[in-house]
């Protein structure tokens, strides 16, 4: 685009979130929307409240939430009729919870639930529990992680999609210990 000076690809590939500043950030579907919205260039205000038909002043809060909490940073900035405008860019281009806690996960799942109840589209919602060896287990979640991976398309004329991935070990009922 013409009005929009390139910029390099973020500067981590990887982001593990642990902080309980990353899980508070995480926890608003508005903020969800703009790290989705950030994924593949960097924007301005301007650009992502017209995008995703919010408030300017509300864009600029969540991104300044977003920005404390080290998921977005400002990756340039450009005159504009007297003033400056900032592009905003994610930190990273994947975002991986290091060790999930019950507070911010669930604060997570509640802004997942209400992007799904704004889904334009049919979605895919599928809950099992399996009996897996831990190397299973482990080999299941680097297979998973890779299809998420190689899903991405490159192409900018073609809707965003949300992917949760999550695998866990059921916790054993009380009373009783765990073989693993």
């Amino acid at each position: 685009m013409r009005d929009q000076p390139p910029y390099p690809p973020p500067p981590e590939d990887v982001l593990e979130i642990g902080a309980p500043e990353q899980f508070v950030a995480l926890s608003h579907p508005l903020r969800q929307r703009l790290l989705f919205a950030l994924s593949h260039r960097p924007a301005t205000i301007s650009r992502l409240a017209a995008q995703l038909d919010a408030k300017k002043g509300n864009v600029g809060h969540h991104l300044k939430v977003l920005r404390a909490a080290g998921l977005v940073h400002i990756a340039g900035t450009r005159q504009v009729r007297g003033g400056t405008e900032q592009y905003y860019q994610r930190t990273a281009r994947h975002m991986v919870v290091a060790e999930p806690q019950g507070a911010g996960t669930a604060a997570m799942f509640a802004a997942v639930a209400q992007e799904l109840d704004r889904s334009p589209a049919e979605h895919h919602l599928t809950l099992r529990h399996l009996r897996l060896s831990p190397a299973k287990a482990r080999e299941l979640g680097e297979t998973l992680a890779r299809l998420v991976d190689e899903a991405e398309e490159n192409a900018e004329d073609q809707p965003v999609h949300g992917v949760l991935v999550a695998l866990y070990q059921q916790a054993p009922p009380a009373g009783t210990t765990s073989s693993a």
